[in-house]
């Protein structure tokens, strides 16, 4: 699962959200509260360890190699890499349009999901299915007797508004892979379409593509706040725990709204 922007949804919230666990994986980031964001419950094993802001010992653990000042543009053949903490999250691959605006009566925001996630590059055609927070305190996964489906944050903005929607799928279960398998091949350009129960659609281009290490995971890059429309996709990456039942590693791709119907 940064800037001084103007103020989204998410900013007036104070949700714990974050991603760590075997994921295979409106209004909302928050003002100041990134410390609060715990871990994601996938269901497998003991509860992965909370995802504050980590210490500069943990910092140093991050690899034994100088981190890069950006966020990489990711690929296929492409080794991927954790940016530095403090970088930013990366610029849009291409000109941004301005977002969707908000659905002003909190009636209605209710009854708005979004329902579908396409990824053509890699062959994603996934229903989304939102969700809260699981008994832990942690961001809940998608049931793991449904691979193929899609989590969306619903403390989160709506895909198409202002700030990062934050969604999360499994990489694999026990049964083999699941709907994120190939989200690492994504890469600086693709497109990705999200669909919601309003009838608009958001297509957002990829800007970069990182894996990051679970016990440093980058949380103001991913969840601070933004000035226009961003999606954070994330997964598991990096090595299998069968112990533990968890993978090390988060892999997490960036885009941002290039395009916008209905």
């Amino acid at each position: 699962m940064t800037q001084p922007p103007q103020k989204s949804p998410m900013s007036r919230a104070m949700p714990a959200l974050l991603i760590a666990g075997s994921l295979g994986g409106v209004g909302v980031v928050m003002v100041g509260l990134l410390s609060f964001i715990p871990p994601v419950d996938d269901g497998s094993g003991p509860a992965p360890v909370a995802q504050g802001e980590p210490t500069p010992v943990q910092f140093q653990k991050a690899g034994a190699f100088k981190l890069a000042p950006t966020v990489g543009p990711g690929g296929k053949n492409a080794p991927l890499t954790p940016a530095r903490l403090d970088a930013p999250p990366p610029l849009a691959a291409v000109p941004a349009v301005a977002p969707i605006p908000p659905v002003k009566s909190k009636a209605a925001r209710t009854k708005i999901k979004p329902t579908r996630i396409k990824i053509p590059k890699i062959k994603v055609n996934s229903k989304i299915k939102p969700l809260g927070l699981a008994k832990t305190g942690a961001l809940a996964t998608p049931p793991l007797s449904r691979p193929n489906i899609t989590g969306w944050y619903n403390k989160s903005p709506l895909p198409g508004e202002v700030g990062p929607s934050i969604l999360n799928g499994h990489v694999s279960t026990k049964k083999g892979a699941a709907v994120f398998k190939r989200l690492d091949e994504l890469t600086k350009g693709d497109h990705i379409y999200l669909y919601r129960s309003d009838g608009k659609v958001a297509r957002y281009t990829v800007s970069g593509v990182e894996q990051v290490s679970k016990k440093t995971f980058p949380t103001s890059r991913v969840y601070g706040n933004t000035n226009d429309s961003q999606l954070r996709l994330i997964t598991c990456g990096g090595v299998f725990n069968r112990k533990e039942h968890s993978y090390t590693d988060n892999i997490v791709v960036y885009a941002t709204l290039s395009k916008k119907k209905g």
